[in-house]
């Protein structure tokens, strides 16, 4: 199995520097494949989210949308993929970022009761307490 970073990921989706994208296409369509999948980790869509937003200003639907595609593509293991679906169904009805929501959903499936944060978008979310 092959991991991907972030880096690779976003040139293969944004195709915005014509060599790397290039690169990165040849790379995904020859190495990933439903026998044989590139492995997606959290931190990898944690990064994914925050530079489609602020690198390229794209919406948090848009967002959405991209790493429900990561999810449904059957050449990509997605590391704890049901927690990342959960998390992705609190950042499409919530106002906190994909990494917060991914974060309480990863301690909630450890056993965790809460998430303590001061961070206040987090704190008004399930799962999150405000200190």
């Amino acid at each position: 199995m092959k991991g991907i970073d972030t880096n690779v990921l976003v040139r293969y989706l944004v195709q915005d520097e014509p060599k790397q994208s290039k690169k990165a296409a040849t790379f995904i369509e020859k190495h990933c494949s439903i026998e044989a999948p590139c492995f997606i980790s959290h931190i990898v869509l944690c990064e994914l989210s925050w530079v489609l937003e602020s690198n390229y200003d794209q919406s948090r639907l848009s967002i959405a949308a991209t790493i429900e595609q990561l999810l449904l593509t059957a050449q990509l293991e997605v590391m704890e993929a049901e927690v990342v679906w959960k998390a992705l169904r609190d950042y499409k009805i919530a106002n906190a970022d994909f990494s917060d929501h991914l974060l309480a959903r990863v301690n909630e499936s450890r056993g965790c009761d809460e998430t303590v944060t001061f961070d206040k978008k987090a704190g008004k979310q399930p799962f999150f307490t405000l200190l």
